[in-house]
């Protein structure tokens, strides 16, 4: 058995690999297609870029783990009944589950490696990705010269020219408004050409303007009562004017100022942290709810119920005592005492509402706030644990379909991995939103996939004809008979 279980193992080790890249490479064309509009024109290096990828590309692996496995437990069981090898095992008394056997207890190893990624080396993928991302997005873009358009990307500097040199960096008819002193537009250079260079620093920009004049408007003499503008006119051949760069610069923001969020959290730092923060909002649950005007009993009662702190809390166990006829008792008070009864009711329902209006929203948004770290906790365990589920699913469809290489095991694998993440998204959507608990939102698609992997496992073992054709139009056949012999009964 040796032997066979190293052919299995080897059959399988290749087009996981195989595929593993490729859905690695996929996942990671979606991210550079979403996210496009964040490297263009800024003139980032390339460095940036590749590293800017990379840590994308690790944040995409626990996705990447369960399509492989999918993928290539299709294809290796696919090729092998394909190749009637599968059948060969089989006829020499080797049944289904002792040749997955071998590849179960690698999709074990792989399902604990995916899980140690997870816990330990994707938080500070995250970490250093997303404060990475914010710094490219904080940079500013490349300084375009457009062709009869003022240009501002230059701090301090507006810029215009007429024509630009199609095969150089020449500028013709340029105009320069410099506004340094914050005056307006009182300092105003002209020039019948010029030319913009980078120095190789890049720190600086230099702009040599050749046959030119400068035109300046000082401030308005105080001494005189007449209103006078001084106005400045100088020629040059030659002018140099040097720029800051330093806006233009890329600068990285402190990787500690995302360590907090849970994304870049372990299991333990979640648990740690989403209990402090768990205990913080039912405190604010608990001011917000005693804020609202009751009478004091359900003061009382309201007080007990939302107090999250004192242990020791005695049950007021407020109960009415006897029924009252509102009725009756309205009509024995008088009117102004009535009408004092109306306006103290008002006034309690309108207060009650303002503080509804007011907090209702701040506390959707930190308990949404709350169950992020309860979702980021539980996702790491069911993104691992969907390898082991895609493998039961693979492995036996496979068999099923007998069709390896990259057709049907593709399309199937991919038809199969969007329903999960859609039922995966439904699950953490209904979880966030406290529509259902916490396990049967972030399990939901899991609870649904494992019995069929289950039931897909054990239909391959017994060569349940689950693809056969033939198989589902005897059903339909017998259905049919089943309605007509009861309609002709009944008739």
């Amino acid at each position: 058995m040796k032997r066979l279980h190293k052919f299995v193992i080897k059959s399988f080790l290749g087009p996981f690999f195989m595929t593993f890249f490729i859905c690695v490479f996929v996942l990671l064309m979606q991210f550079v297609w979403k996210y496009i509009d964040e490297f263009v024109g800024k003139g980032l290096d390339w460095t940036i870029v590749v590293e800017l990828l990379s840590y994308a590309a690790f944040g995409l692996l626990p996705l990447a783990f369960p399509l492989a496995m999918l993928l290539a437990s299709i294809m290796t069981f696919g090729n092998l009944g394909e190749n009637y090898e599968l059948v060969a095992m089989k006829a020499s008394g080797i049944s289904l589950f002792r040749i997955m056997r071998p590849l179960l207890v690698l999709t074990i190893l792989m399902t604990l490696i995916a899980f140690y990624f997870s816990n330990n080396i994707l938080p500070k993928t995250n970490l250093k990705f997303y404060s990475l991302m914010f710094s490219v997005r904080q940079q500013k873009p490349e300084m375009v010269i457009k062709e009869g358009v003022f240009s501002n990307d230059m701090e301090n500097y507006s810029i215009k020219v007429e024509r630009k040199g199609k095969n150089n960096n020449m500028l013709y008819d340029v105009m320069i408004y410099d506004h340094s002193d914050n005056r307006g537009n009182v300092n105003v250079s002209v020039a019948d050409s010029g030319k913009m260079e980078l120095t190789p620093d890049k720190k600086f920009m230099t702009i040599t303007l050749f046959n030119g004049q400068n035109y300046t408007e000082s401030s308005e003499g105080s001494q005189s009562s007449a209103k006078r503008y001084p106005f400045q006119r100088e020629t040059f051949q030659k002018e140099v004017i040097n720029v800051s760069m330093k806006d233009f610069e890329f600068n990285r923001i402190d990787e500690n100022r995302y360590a907090g969020s849970y994304k870049m959290m372990n299991i333990s730092q979640l648990s740690y942290q989403g209990d402090s923060i768990f205990t913080d909002y039912k405190f604010r649950l608990y001011k917000y709810l005693t804020g609202f005007n009751y009478i004091s009993d359900i003061n009382r009662q309201v007080s007990w119920l939302s107090n999250p702190r004192d242990s020791l809390r005695i049950d007021p166990k407020i109960k009415p005592t006897q029924n009252v006829d509102f009725e009756k008792v309205i009509a024995s008070l008088s009117t102004f005492e009535k009408q004092a009864l109306y306006q103290n009711a008002i006034g309690y329902v309108r207060n009650n509402t303002q503080a509804i209006s007011q907090q209702l929203e701040d506390m959707y948004s930190r308990k949404k706030f709350v169950n992020s770290f309860a979702m980021e906790w539980h996702r790491k365990f069911t993104l691992s644990f969907a390898c082991l589920i895609f493998f039961f699913i693979g492995a036996p469809l496979g068999a099923i379909i007998r069709k390896g290489g990259l057709g049907m095991p593709v399309v199937v694998s991919i038809l199969l991995f969007i329903f999960y993440y859609i039922l995966m998204i439904t699950g953490e959507k209904f979880a966030r939103e406290d529509a259902w608990s916490m396990v049967n939102g972030m399990w939901f698609a899991s609870f649904i996939f494992l019995p069929f992997g289950i039931w897909l496992t054990y239909k391959a073992a017994t060569d349940s004809g689950v693809m056969n054709v033939e198989s589902y139009q005897m059903l339909f056949k017998r259905f049919a008979n089943f309605i007509l012999f009861k309609r002709r009964k009944l008739e």
